[in-house]
């Protein structure tokens, strides 16, 4: 894997699906050619998403999530996704 983050490596297949191979300013396609990328519109993909990846950290384990359900109903475990969707919005 080149300098990039895991996260901007994402961002970059997003933005590209014919990628297939990842240097520091340079990706190829299936047949080796180059497909240059602008790493400005990578990082700007990979802040689009951040707030994916923040939730992803907070929400319960499916386990907890499912014990809420049955301790507190659906009302219940709205309320705790909520608020977690409220500290992470869409940007």
């Amino acid at each position: 894997m080149s300098g990039l983050t895991f996260q901007q490596h994402e961002a970059l297949r997003r933005l590209n699906a014919n990628i297939v191979t990842i240097s520091e300013t340079v990706a190829t396609d299936k047949d080796d050619n180059v497909i240059t990328y602008d790493l400005d519109a990578v990082n700007a993909e990979v802040e689009a998403k951040a707030y994916q990846e923040k939730r992803k950290l907070e929400y319960p384990l499916i386990a907890d999530q499912l014990d809420d359900l049955y301790h507190n109903g659906i009302d219940g475990w709205k309320k705790t996704i909520k608020a977690i969707k409220d500290k992470h919005p869409k940007e």
